[in-house]
């Protein structure tokens, strides 16, 4: 059995949270497998392929100005075999001002499925969403 910190999908998920911090694009994109399939929460349905996640992702850091994001998993739960991994959790990302002031947060549900290529575990899917309130049909942004 392999340890939480072991696991590849919660090693990438320490990897995601350090490059979002960083706003380091190449760090960011090398968790990803050049064939990504990417279900955002933001803007479109999909991406599909590591160049429109890549634009993408380039939008999303250098929307931020001085702000950075700092990004929370909790609940994660996860699954391994010989070739693939997966973990699930609750994402919090909260922008914060180039002091370190809290300015925004909001949550989310990710699913991300990683394969082994070659020598690496790469993200060859990932699913973020939110619940949608079945009276006012807004997305909840908060866990309740």
């Amino acid at each position: 059995m392999t340890s939480s910190s072991g696991h590849p999908a919660h090693r990438m998920l320490r990897e995601y949270v350090a490059s979002v911090l960083a706003k380091d694009l190449e760090a960011f994109i090398a968790l990803y497998d050049r064939d990504v399939f990417v279900f955002d929460a933001w803007d479109v349905m999909w991406s599909e392929g590591i160049d429109a996640w890549r634009s993408m992702t380039n939008d999303w850091f250098t929307s931020l100005g001085a702000e950075r994001v700092v990004v929370e998993f909790e609940d994660e739960r996860s699954g391994l075999s010989a070739s693939l991994a997966y973990a699930s959790a609750i994402v919090r990302f909260t922008a914060v001002s180039s002091s370190g002031e809290a300015l925004r947060s909001l949550q989310n549900r990710m699913t991300v499925v990683l394969e082994l290529r070659g020598n690496a575990w790469k993200v060859v899917h990932q699913h973020t969403s939110s619940p949608i309130d079945f009276d006012t049909k807004k997305a909840i942004l908060q866990a309740r």
